[in-house]
C-alpha cells in the first residue's frame, strides 16, 4: 500500500469531472463584446451541449460556448478551467474569456492577464480547415511559469471548436441552415398585457382539473389493487386539484401574471439566458407537498423537457400571493420558479410539468400516479429563426461526424514531451548522474575537496537549470492535487502534461526506496539547493554559524509534520484554500516567479533565506510540508547506504556535531526523516585524520610500519622515535581525538 502511495505522488496535477451545463451561469461573467464584437444580442443557451446565439439585429452572427462541454479543461490544479468562447457561423473564433479556474500558479503568482494575451493568438483564427485536416491545430504562446495552464486552455479551445464544427451545429449551408433552423428562440421586444381569460385562450397559461372521482378512476386502474380500497374522501365533482403552469420569463406573460413591479424583480433577480416557470394550484392536493421543508426537493412536481426531467429546490423558489391578472382566481398556492441552470431548458421547444398524486395504501406504503401538464409557448411569442448566410468559397465545408485528423488525434501530453525533448534529454542525464554519485559514493567521499566541489557544481545546476530556466520545482500541492484526484477521478494524461514534474517524481518515488527523502531533499530541489550554496558563500564570508541545541531541535522538526497534515485536512473540505496556504512553500516565489512578486511574498522568502545564512537548510529542517510528505513513505526504504562504526555516538559525536541538519542523534544513529543525504557522515568515515576510528587504524598501520623498518639501518633511531610517537598518540582515547 505503502509503495502504491508513493508512485502515486508522482502525479503531480490531477484530473477532475468536466464541468456541464454550467454556460448560462457563466455568461454574466462576460461582457458580450469581448466574446463578439458587433454584436447586440444574446439569445438563451438551447441545445445539448448548449449554445447561446449572438445576433446583430435579426441576423444570427454566431454562438457563444463553454469549452469544459465540448472538451476537456483540466489543469495543474486538478480542476476544470471554464474558458467562454465565441465563434461566427464560418468557424472563426471571435473572442474568449477566462471566466473560472483553480489554478494556483495564476490564483496567486501570475497575472491572469498574462494568460489571457497568451490566448488571443487563437481570436481570429479559423478552425475549419483545422477540423477538415487541412490545418495542424494552431498553438497559443507559452506563458513561462504556467505553462501547462496555458497549453490545456488553448488545446481546449481549438478541440472545443473543432468538435463543435464537426457536429453540425456550426457552419454554413446546408448545415448551418440545419442548425439555424433549431434555434428559434423567445420574442423579448414583444410587451403587452393580457387579462386571465386571454392568457387561458392563446394557451400562454396551461390548465390541469382533476376532481375526486378522476383520482379515484385512475387509482382504481392502476396495478394496484389495494389503492382503489382506500378513496379520497369527498364529492366526486370536488377539485382534487386545479393546477396552472405558465412560461413567466417571456416579457407579455411575466408582466401579465406577476405585474410590473414583480416581472421587474424577477429580471433582475435571474442571469440571462436562465428561464422562470409559474405554477400555482388549488384543491384538495397540494402540489408543493405537506412533507416539504426549508431546503429540500419539490418531490410532487417535476419539469421534463427531451426525455430528462428536473425537480426544483427551496433555493429556485419563491412564493407568491396572488396573481397580477385582470380576473385571475384566488389560488390556494401560488408559486415561481427559476429552472437550474445545470439543465438545459429550451423555452421554444415543448416541455412538460409532471405532477406525482400519491396515496396511502399501508402502514408505511403508499401508491403513485403520475399526470402531465404539456406545455408550448405560443408563436406570438417566439423571434422567427434568422436565415443562415450563403456557403462562401472560402470556407471549406466539415461533413458533421467526420473522422479526426491525427493532428487532432494526438494527446496534448503527447505534443508536450516532442516539444520539450531537449529538456527531457537534459533532466534525465542530470538523473543518471545523481544516481551515479550515489552508486558510486565511496569513491566520492575519498576525496573530499572533489565531493564538495562536485556537489556544489550539481546543486548550482539544480537551481538555476531545472529551477529557474525550467521552473521544474516539486511542491506539496502535488501531494494534495493527487490525494483530491483519488476522489474525482484519476487519469494518467494529465499527469504527464508537465513532462519534467512528472519524471522528476518518477524519480523521487524510486529514490525513495533505496534512500529516502534525501536525493529529493538534499540534491534535486532548486530551493534547498538555494539555501545551502547561500549558506556555504556565508560560511566563507565568516558569519557565526547558529547550532540549535539537541532538545530545542527535537522538538522542532516535527512542525512541519503539522503543517503537512495541516493542508492536507484542508484539502479534503477544499484544495484552492489549502493551495492558497501552501504558500508556506516559498518556492513559486524564489524559483518560480524568481522573486517577481509583491512584497509581503518576496519578504517572506528573503527572511527565510536570511535565516538559512545563520542556520544551514532552516525552511528544510523546520517548516518543509513537502520534505514531511516525503519522509513518511521514505521509512520503507529497502537499503541502508551510510555506514557507521560501532564506536559512532558512543564515544565518538563528530558526526552528529558536524551533520548540517542535525539528523544525527548524540547516540549515534542517522535519522532518516532529517537525513537530506549530503554524505559529509561519509567523508568522516573515510577520513583517516579526523575519525577517530580511522586514525587507530592509521595508527596501527604505521606502528607495523615502522617496526618493520630495519632497526640498525641509518635512521633508524628516528623511525624507532615515530614508532612512540604513534604508539603514545594511539593511546589516546577517541572521544579526545574527536
Amino acid at each position: 500500500m505503502a509503495l502504491l502511495a508513493v508512485v502515486a505522488v508522482m502525479a503531480g496535477p490531477a484530473a477532475a469531472a468536466a464541468v456541464q451545463g454550467a454556460l448560462a451561469d457563466y455568461l454574466p461573467k462576460a461582457e458580450l463584446s469581448e466574446l463578439a464584437p458587433g454584436a447586440d444580442r444574446l439569445g438563451p443557451p438551447q441545445g445539448e451541449p448548449p449554445l447561446a446565439p449572438v445576433f446583430a439585429g435579426d441576423a444570427l452572427k454566431g454562438y457563444v460556448y463553454l469549452n469544459t462541454d465540448f472538451a476537456a479543461a483540466v489543469g495543474y490544479s486538478g480542476k476544470p478551467i471554464a474558458v467562454l468562447v465565441g465563434i461566427d457561423l464560418e468557424g472563426r473564433v471571435t473572442g474568449l474569456k477566462l471566466v473560472d479556474h483553480k489554478e494556483p500558479i495564476v490564483l496567486i503568482g501570475i497575472p491572469q492577464q498574462r494568460l489571457v494575451a497568451a490566448m488571443n493568438k487563437l481570436i481570429g483564427k479559423d478552425m475549419r480547415p483545422v477540423a477538415s485536416g487541412a490545418e495542424t491545430p494552431p498553438q497559443v504562446d507559452i506563458v513561462s511559469g504556467a505553462t501547462v495552464t496555458a497549453l490545456v486552455i488553448g488545446d481546449s479551445v481549438v478541440r472545443s471548436a473543432v468538435k463543435l464544427i464537426r457536429s453540425g451545429r456550426l457552419g454554413a449551408g446546408a448545415t448551418a441552415a440545419t442548425a439555424v433552423a433549431a434555434l428559434r428562440s423567445v420574442d423579448l421586444d414583444k410587451v403587452e398585457t393580457k387579462d386571465w381569460e386571454s392568457l387561458l385562450g392563446d394557451g400562454s397559461v396551461r390548465r390541469l382539473r382533476l376532481s375526486v372521482a378522476d383520482i379515484n378512476a385512475a387509482f382504481a386502474k392502476s396495478d394496484d389493487p389495494r389503492a382503489a380500497q382506500n378513496p379520497e374522501p369527498g364529492a366526486d365533482d370536488d377539485t382534487f386539484i386545479d393546477l396552472y403552469v405558465a412560461l413567466v420569463s417571456a416579457p407579455t406573460i411575466g408582466r401579465s401574471l406577476l405585474g410590473e413591479d414583480g416581472y421587474a424583480r424577477l429580471k433582475a433577480q435571474l442571469k440571462p439566458g436562465r428561464q422562470a416557470i409559474l405554477v400555482a394550484g388549488d384543491g384538495l392536493y397540494s402540489f408543493k407537498g405537506s412533507g416539504y421543508v426549508r431546503g429540500g426537493i419539490f418531490d410532487r412536481i417535476e419539469l421534463l423537457q427531451d426525455g430528462t426531467g428536473v425537480r426544483f429546490r427551496d433555493r429556485d423558489h419563491t412564493r407568491l400571493g396572488d396573481l397580477a391578472a385582470a380576473g385571475a382566481p384566488s389560488l390556494r398556492e401560488i408559486a415561481l420558479f427559476s429552472v437550474p441552470a445545470d439543465f438545459a431548458f429550451d423555452p421554444a421547444e415543448p416541455w412538460t410539468l409532471q405532477l406525482l398524486v400519491q396515496r396511502s395504501i399501508g402502514a408505511r406504503d403508499k401508491a403513485f400516479l403520475t399526470f402531465d401538464l404539456p406545455y408550448s409557448l405560443p408563436e406570438a411569442y417566439l423571434r422567427p429563426a434568422p436565415k443562415p448566410p450563403a456557403q462562401t468559397a472560402t470556407t471549406p465545408a466539415v461533413e458533421p461526424g467526420a473522422a479526426p485528423p491525427d493532428a487532432l488525434a494526438e494527446p496534448l501530453w503527447m505534443k508536450i514531451w516532442q516539444s520539450n525533448t531537449v529538456s527531457i534529454a537534459v533532466t534525465a542525464a542530470m538523473l543518471l548522474v545523481l544516481t551515479a554519485i550515489f552508486f558510486f559514493q565511496d569513491m566520492l567521499v575519498k576525496r573530499p575537496r572533489v565531493h564538495v566541489w562536485t556537489r556544489r557544481a550539481f546543486l548550482a545546476f539544480v537551481l538555476v537549470w531545472l529551477g529557474w530556466i525550467s521552473n521544474a520545482q516539486l511542491s506539496v500541492v502535488n501531494v494534495l492535487t493527487f490525494a483530491n484526484a483519488l476522489i474525482s477521478g484519476f487519469r494518467w494524461e494529465f499527469f504527464l502534461a508537465a513532462p519534467l514534474i512528472f519524471i522528476l517524481w518518477a524519480a523521487v518515488a524510486a529514490a525513495l526506496l533505496f534512500w529516502g527523502r534525501g536525493p529529493f531533499c538534499g540534491w534535486l530541489c532548486p530551493f534547498g539547493a538555494l539555501q545551502e550554496l547561500l549558506n556555504n558563500f556565508a560560511q566563507w564570508l565568516k558569519i557565526p554559524q547558529l547550532k540549535i541545541p539537541w532538545g530545542l531541535h527535537e522538538r522542532l522538526w516535527p512542525v512541519k509534520y503539522i503543517i503537512f497534515l495541516g493542508l492536507f485536512g484542508v484539502s479534503l473540505y477544499s484544495l484552492s484554500l489549502a493551495e492558497t496556504l501552501a504558500e508556506v512553500e516559498p518556492f513559486k516565489t524564489a524559483i518560480i516567479l524568481k522573486f517577481m512578486r509583491s512584497w509581503p511574498f518576496a519578504l517572506y522568502a528573503v527572511a527565510l533565506l536570511a535565516m538559512g545564512l545563520f542556520v544551514e537548510r532552516f525552511f528544510c529542517r523546520y517548516l518543509c510540508p513537502l520534505g514531511a510528505a516525503l519522509a513518511i513513505p521514505g521509512r520503507m526504504r529497502t537499503f541502508e547506504w551510510l555506514k557507521r562504526w560501532s564506536e559512532c555516538g558512543s564515544p565518538c559525536q563528530r558526526c552528529a556535531k558536524e551533520c548540517p541538519v542535525q539528523s544525527i542523534h548524540p547516540e549515534g544513529h542517522i535519522n532518516p526523516n532529517e537525513c537530506i543525504y549530503c554524505m559529509h557522515c561519509q567523508e568522516l568515515y573515510h577520513d583517516d585524520r579526523r575519525c577517530p576510528h580511522m586514525i587507530q587504524i592509521r595508527l596501527k598501520r604505521e606502528k607495523r610500519e615502522a617496526l618493520s623498518s630495519p632497526s640498525m639501518s641509518p635512521g633508524a633511531g628516528g623511525r624507532r622515535m615515530g614508532g612512540q610517537a604513534a604508539l603514545s598518540a594511539s593511546s589516546d582515547s577517541p572521544a579526545e581525538r574527536a
